[in-house]
Protein backbone atom coordinates (compact mmCIF):
# COMPACT_ATOMS: atom_id res chain seq x y z
CA UNK A 1 0.00 0.00 0.00
CA UNK A 2 1.54 3.29 -0.84
CA UNK A 3 0.75 6.15 1.69
CA UNK A 4 0.48 10.07 0.05
CA UNK A 5 2.12 12.58 2.25
CA UNK A 6 2.05 16.05 1.91
CA UNK A 7 5.13 18.41 3.75
CA UNK A 8 3.74 21.70 4.31
CA UNK A 9 6.58 24.66 5.89
CA UNK A 10 4.19 27.28 7.21
CA UNK A 11 1.04 24.76 7.80
CA UNK A 12 -0.39 26.59 10.91
CA UNK A 13 -2.22 29.69 9.33
CA UNK A 14 -2.67 31.15 6.01
CA UNK A 15 -2.29 28.98 3.04
CA UNK A 16 -0.38 26.22 4.39
CA UNK A 17 -3.38 25.60 7.45
CA UNK A 18 -5.83 26.16 4.38
CA UNK A 19 -3.98 23.75 2.06
CA UNK A 20 -2.79 21.27 4.54
CA UNK A 21 -6.36 20.25 5.42
CA UNK A 22 -7.65 20.43 1.97
CA UNK A 23 -4.66 18.07 1.43
CA UNK A 24 -5.62 15.75 4.34
CA UNK A 25 -9.81 16.12 2.68
CA UNK A 26 -8.14 14.48 -0.70
CA UNK A 27 -6.28 11.79 1.12
CA UNK A 28 -2.66 13.08 2.08
CA UNK A 29 -1.09 12.79 5.28
CA UNK A 30 0.31 16.12 6.64
CA UNK A 31 4.12 16.92 7.77
CA UNK A 32 3.66 20.29 9.26
CA UNK A 33 6.16 22.84 9.82
CA UNK A 34 5.60 26.02 11.92
CA UNK A 35 6.93 28.10 14.47
CA UNK A 36 4.26 29.64 17.06
CA UNK A 37 4.42 30.53 20.33
CA UNK A 38 1.88 29.62 23.04
CA UNK A 39 -0.60 32.31 22.15
CA UNK A 40 -1.05 31.18 18.55
CA UNK A 41 -0.90 27.20 19.88
CA UNK A 42 -4.56 26.76 19.80
CA UNK A 43 -5.12 27.28 16.23
CA UNK A 44 -2.09 24.92 15.44
CA UNK A 45 -4.24 22.75 17.70
CA UNK A 46 -7.38 23.01 15.58
CA UNK A 47 -5.82 22.50 12.14
CA UNK A 48 -4.79 19.06 13.66
CA UNK A 49 -7.99 18.14 14.45
CA UNK A 50 -9.47 18.72 11.40
CA UNK A 51 -6.64 16.83 9.38
CA UNK A 52 -7.33 14.38 11.62
CA UNK A 53 -10.66 14.17 11.78
CA UNK A 54 -10.14 13.30 7.59
CA UNK A 55 -8.58 9.84 9.01
CA UNK A 56 -5.17 11.03 8.09
CA UNK A 57 -2.10 11.69 10.10
CA UNK A 58 -1.21 14.65 11.27
CA UNK A 59 2.69 14.98 12.43
CA UNK A 60 3.69 18.87 13.21
CA UNK A 61 7.02 20.16 14.29
CA UNK A 62 7.31 23.47 16.16
CA UNK A 63 10.76 25.00 14.83
CA UNK A 64 12.38 27.24 12.63
CA UNK A 65 12.22 25.94 9.11
CA UNK A 66 15.36 28.06 7.97
CA UNK A 67 17.53 26.49 10.84
CA UNK A 68 19.54 23.98 9.09
CA UNK A 69 20.18 21.64 12.42
CA UNK A 70 16.90 21.53 13.16
CA UNK A 71 16.03 20.70 9.60
CA UNK A 72 17.87 17.82 9.11
CA UNK A 73 17.15 16.38 12.36
CA UNK A 74 13.65 16.41 10.91
CA UNK A 75 14.34 15.09 7.76
CA UNK A 76 15.91 12.41 9.77
CA UNK A 77 13.10 11.74 11.88
CA UNK A 78 10.71 11.56 8.70
CA UNK A 79 13.71 9.14 7.33
CA UNK A 80 13.34 6.77 9.98
CA UNK A 81 9.84 6.66 10.25
CA UNK A 82 9.56 6.00 7.01
CA UNK A 83 11.72 3.37 6.98
CA UNK A 84 9.77 1.25 9.86
CA UNK A 85 7.05 1.07 7.87
CA UNK A 86 6.04 -1.92 5.45
CA UNK A 87 3.75 0.41 2.93
CA UNK A 88 5.76 2.60 0.59
CA UNK A 89 5.74 5.71 1.69
CA UNK A 90 7.18 8.93 0.05
CA UNK A 91 6.82 12.76 0.28
CA UNK A 92 4.31 13.83 -2.57
CA UNK A 93 3.96 17.67 -2.54
CA UNK A 94 6.40 19.61 -0.66
CA UNK A 95 4.99 23.07 0.10
CA UNK A 96 6.63 26.76 0.64
CA UNK A 97 4.36 29.29 2.51
CA UNK A 98 6.48 30.76 5.30
CA UNK A 99 5.94 34.40 5.78
CA UNK A 100 8.42 35.86 8.29
CA UNK A 101 10.54 39.03 7.13
CA UNK A 102 11.41 42.36 7.05
CA UNK A 103 9.56 45.24 6.55
CA UNK A 104 11.98 48.35 6.02
CA UNK A 105 12.04 50.83 3.30
CA UNK A 106 15.70 50.53 2.17
CA UNK A 107 16.76 54.16 1.94
CA UNK A 108 15.92 56.50 5.13
CA UNK A 109 18.61 58.78 6.73
CA UNK A 110 17.90 57.30 10.23
CA UNK A 111 19.75 54.33 9.78
CA UNK A 112 17.52 52.51 12.30
CA UNK A 113 14.27 52.68 10.61
CA UNK A 114 15.86 51.21 7.42
CA UNK A 115 16.90 47.46 6.59
CA UNK A 116 19.70 45.84 7.36
CA UNK A 117 21.96 43.91 5.50
CA UNK A 118 21.38 41.24 8.39
CA UNK A 119 17.29 41.47 7.83
CA UNK A 120 17.76 41.42 4.28
CA UNK A 121 19.62 38.52 4.31
CA UNK A 122 17.18 37.08 6.87
CA UNK A 123 14.51 37.64 4.48
CA UNK A 124 15.75 35.64 1.47
CA UNK A 125 16.76 32.59 3.52
CA UNK A 126 13.13 32.07 5.26
CA UNK A 127 11.18 33.29 2.61
CA UNK A 128 13.30 31.74 -0.54
CA UNK A 129 16.49 30.62 -0.24
CA UNK A 130 15.11 27.53 2.90
CA UNK A 131 12.71 25.77 -0.02
CA UNK A 132 16.18 25.21 -2.20
CA UNK A 133 17.29 23.48 1.36
CA UNK A 134 14.73 21.48 2.73
CA UNK A 135 13.94 20.03 -0.84
CA UNK A 136 18.08 19.13 -1.16
CA UNK A 137 17.34 17.18 2.11
CA UNK A 138 14.83 15.23 0.91
CA UNK A 139 15.93 14.13 -2.19
CA UNK A 140 19.72 13.45 -0.35
CA UNK A 141 17.49 11.15 2.18
CA UNK A 142 15.22 9.73 -1.34
CA UNK A 143 12.22 10.84 -0.03
CA UNK A 144 10.89 12.39 -2.69
CA UNK A 145 8.52 10.86 -4.57
CA UNK A 146 8.46 10.34 -8.71
CA UNK A 147 5.78 12.86 -10.17
CA UNK A 148 5.88 14.80 -6.88
CA UNK A 149 4.93 18.21 -6.97
CA UNK A 150 6.54 21.28 -5.35
CA UNK A 151 4.93 24.77 -4.58
CA UNK A 152 5.88 28.00 -3.54
CA UNK A 153 3.59 31.06 -2.26
CA UNK A 154 4.55 34.16 -4.34
CA UNK A 155 2.61 37.13 -4.83
CA UNK A 156 2.09 40.47 -6.84
CA UNK A 157 5.33 41.91 -5.08
CA UNK A 158 7.64 40.18 -6.53
CA UNK A 159 6.56 42.15 -9.64
CA UNK A 160 5.44 45.87 -8.38
CA UNK A 161 6.33 47.85 -5.17
CA UNK A 162 4.31 48.17 -2.14
CA UNK A 163 5.53 50.33 0.88
CA UNK A 164 8.32 48.67 2.96
CA UNK A 165 7.50 45.57 1.01
CA UNK A 166 11.62 45.55 -0.56
CA UNK A 167 13.27 42.81 1.17
CA UNK A 168 9.87 40.70 0.45
CA UNK A 169 9.27 41.63 -2.80
CA UNK A 170 13.22 40.58 -3.13
CA UNK A 171 12.08 37.26 -1.52
CA UNK A 172 9.30 36.74 -3.80
CA UNK A 173 11.51 37.12 -6.82
CA UNK A 174 13.81 34.79 -5.54
CA UNK A 175 11.29 32.16 -5.23
CA UNK A 176 10.01 32.37 -8.15
CA UNK A 177 13.36 31.85 -9.56
CA UNK A 178 14.08 28.78 -7.48
CA UNK A 179 11.02 27.26 -8.98
CA UNK A 180 11.71 27.66 -12.19
CA UNK A 181 15.21 26.19 -11.49
CA UNK A 182 13.90 23.30 -9.47
CA UNK A 183 11.34 22.70 -12.17
CA UNK A 184 14.36 22.10 -14.50
CA UNK A 185 16.73 20.17 -12.54
CA UNK A 186 13.57 17.44 -11.12
CA UNK A 187 12.22 17.00 -14.41
CA UNK A 188 14.02 14.08 -14.80
CA UNK A 189 11.72 12.55 -12.12
CA UNK A 190 8.59 13.31 -13.42
CA UNK A 191 8.50 16.16 -10.95
CA UNK A 192 6.67 19.23 -11.42
CA UNK A 193 7.63 22.92 -9.61
CA UNK A 194 5.56 26.19 -9.56
CA UNK A 195 4.75 29.47 -7.96
CA UNK A 196 1.54 30.32 -7.15
CA UNK A 197 0.95 33.81 -6.80
CA UNK A 198 -2.00 34.16 -4.93
CA UNK A 199 -4.27 37.59 -5.14
CA UNK A 200 -4.24 39.84 -1.84
CA UNK A 201 -5.76 37.76 0.98
CA UNK A 202 -6.55 38.62 4.25
CA UNK A 203 -3.90 36.44 6.42
CA UNK A 204 -1.96 37.13 9.61
CA UNK A 205 1.02 37.90 7.23
CA UNK A 206 -0.96 40.64 5.16
CA UNK A 207 -1.84 42.20 8.34
CA UNK A 208 1.85 43.01 9.46
CA UNK A 209 1.84 44.98 6.17
CA UNK A 210 1.74 48.65 6.52
CA UNK A 211 -1.33 49.95 4.77
CA UNK A 212 -2.62 46.78 4.68
CA UNK A 213 -6.37 47.90 4.83
CA UNK A 214 -6.32 49.87 1.97
CA UNK A 215 -3.99 47.11 -0.22
CA UNK A 216 -7.51 45.36 0.71
CA UNK A 217 -9.86 47.84 -0.52
CA UNK A 218 -7.98 47.91 -3.68
CA UNK A 219 -7.94 44.40 -4.43
CA UNK A 220 -11.74 43.90 -3.85
CA UNK A 221 -12.66 47.08 -5.92
CA UNK A 222 -10.67 45.91 -8.71
CA UNK A 223 -11.35 42.38 -8.79
CA UNK A 224 -13.70 41.37 -11.15
CA UNK A 225 -15.12 38.90 -8.57
CA UNK A 226 -15.97 41.67 -6.58
CA UNK A 227 -14.14 40.47 -3.61
CA UNK A 228 -11.07 39.31 -2.22
CA UNK A 229 -8.97 35.71 -2.70
CA UNK A 230 -9.36 33.10 0.12
CA UNK A 231 -6.65 30.45 1.39
CA UNK A 232 -9.02 28.48 0.69
CA UNK A 233 -9.40 29.39 -3.22
CA UNK A 234 -5.88 28.63 -2.80
CA UNK A 235 -6.17 25.73 -1.34
CA UNK A 236 -8.43 23.61 -3.48
CA UNK A 237 -5.84 25.01 -6.48
CA UNK A 238 -2.97 23.04 -5.07
CA UNK A 239 -5.42 19.78 -4.51
CA UNK A 240 -6.39 20.44 -8.50
CA UNK A 241 -2.95 20.23 -9.74
CA UNK A 242 -2.34 17.05 -7.55
CA UNK A 243 -4.07 15.34 -10.37
CA UNK A 244 -1.99 13.23 -12.88
CA UNK A 245 -3.96 15.63 -15.46
CA UNK A 246 -1.31 18.48 -14.61
CA UNK A 247 1.66 16.39 -15.04
CA UNK A 248 2.96 18.36 -17.53
CA UNK A 249 2.69 22.51 -15.93
CA UNK A 250 5.86 22.59 -14.57
CA UNK A 251 8.11 26.22 -13.78
CA UNK A 252 5.51 28.65 -13.63
CA UNK A 253 3.80 31.11 -12.08
CA UNK A 254 0.24 30.37 -12.10
CA UNK A 255 -2.12 33.18 -10.66
CA UNK A 256 -5.02 32.34 -8.28
CA UNK A 257 -6.75 35.22 -7.92
CA UNK A 258 -10.02 35.40 -9.88
CA UNK A 259 -8.59 37.82 -12.33
CA UNK A 260 -7.33 40.58 -9.68
CA UNK A 261 -3.55 41.07 -11.06
CA UNK A 262 -4.90 41.64 -15.06
CA UNK A 263 -6.99 44.77 -13.96
CA UNK A 264 -5.08 48.23 -14.00
CA UNK A 265 -7.58 50.26 -11.15
CA UNK A 266 -8.62 53.50 -11.28
CA UNK A 267 -10.32 53.75 -8.29
CA UNK A 268 -13.63 53.12 -10.31
CA UNK A 269 -15.17 49.56 -8.71
CA UNK A 270 -14.37 47.17 -11.67
CA UNK A 271 -17.34 44.51 -11.34
CA UNK A 272 -20.71 45.56 -11.37
CA UNK A 273 -24.22 44.43 -12.25
CA UNK A 274 -24.53 43.48 -15.90
CA UNK A 275 -27.67 45.27 -17.67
Amino acid sequence: MVKKWALILGASSGFGGASAVELAKAGYNIFGIHLDRQVTMPNVKNIIKKIERTGQKALFFNMNAADQLRRNDTLDEIKDMFSSKKDIQQINLVLHSLAFGTLKPFITKDMNTRVTKAQMEMTLDVMAHSLVYWVQGIVERDLLANKARIFGLTSAGSQTIFPSYGAVSAAKAALESHIRQLAAELGVMGVTANAIMAGVTDTPALRKIPGNEKMMEAAKGKNPGSRLTTALDVAKTIVMLMDEKADWISGNVLQVDGGEYIVNYTGEKIARPIK
